[in-house]
């Protein structure tokens, strides 16, 4: 009987250890960084041109993938910020509808640390993410220019202070007292489990953990922003709870804000409502 029991302990501690690597495998294959090429097959199998253009900010380098390659000035111009864990491929299905390539540019990038450089190295800084996006989108004319920020992606619009055409912010992470830690970032906090996140993951984490404090230097200020805002959520996310963008409601004025609510929706909004949030730009760029 013992004997038989040690062979069944053994088994389901061979499965564990497998179901272990299988997750950790997972991890590693949707969180690695595409590479150019990869980018380019992508697009190809959907007959659609992408530029990717590598470009520096204080000495970091990243990337940029646009549907043009050079701006069409008679077209406004949309830009893409995407969340933690995020890279400009989270906008890919925006980017290849032929809609919204008529109508705009489009153009997105990936944030320091999550990219193909420097893989990792966040700055934790929402000031630092303002400046870099602003030092990107110089050459565009604030008035025809839509900045589009998801999760993480949404306080980094808001914080720039330019008045631009619009703001549209999807599930925007813009309040400390809102901010939820999710069990797993203690996989990151405890060292023994460290190693077994992939780079972009330990980013995220790091961003997370400091994402609260670096929230209050600028969520008393939001009101301060001068451009229009429309700001898209669904009321079942659990990741960045709904209150953020009921909060930020009431701290703008009506005039400038508009509150467009996703029944059932979660998260991950930017791929479930693609239609409801293309409908959105859509309606911004006519």
């Amino acid at each position: 009987m013992k004997k038989r029991l040690k062979q069944v302990l053994k088994i389901i501690g061979i499965l564990f250890l497998a179901v272990i690597i299988l997750v950790i495998w997972q991890f590693y294959r949707f969180s690695i960084p595409k590479t150019d090429v990869a980018i380019f097959k992508e697009f190809k199998k959907n007959n659609v041109p992408v530029f990717i253009d590598k470009k520096e900010f204080k000495s970091f380098d990243y990337r940029v993938l646009a549907t043009q390659k050079v701006i069409d000035t008679t077209l406004p111009a949309i830009v893409f910020i995407h969340g933690s864990i995020g890279s400009a491929l989270n906008f890919k299905k925006y980017m290849l509808d032929s809609l919204l390539r008529k109508k705009a540019n489009l153009i997105s990038y990936d944030r320091i640390g999550y990219g193909i450089y420097q893989t990792g190295e966040v700055q934790e800084s929402i000031a630092f993410e303002k400046d870099m996006l602003e030092d990107l989108i110089t050459k565009l004319n604030p008035n025809k220019t839509i900045l589009v920020g998801y999760s993480y992606g949404g306080p980094i619009a808001l914080a720039s202070k330019k008045k631009y055409k619009k703001i549209v912010l999807l599930a925007p992470a813009i309040y400390s007292n809102q901010e939820t830690l999710p069990w797993l970032l203690n996989f990151y906090k405890w060292k023994i489990t460290r190693w077994m996140l992939p780079k972009t993951w330990q980013a995220a984490s790091k961003e997370k953990l400091t994402h609260k404090k670096d929230l209050q230097n600028f969520e008393k200020s939001w009101n301060e922003n001068p451009s229009k805002i429309i700001c898209i959520q669904g009321n079942d996310d659990w990741i960045v709870p709904y209150e953020n963008s009921l909060l930020l409601q009431q701290q703008i004025s009506s005039k400038k804000f508009k509150l467009v609510t996703l029944k059932n929706a979660g998260h991950g909004l930017v791929w479930t409502n693609f239609k409801d949030i293309k409908r959105v730009l859509i309606q911004q760029l006519n």
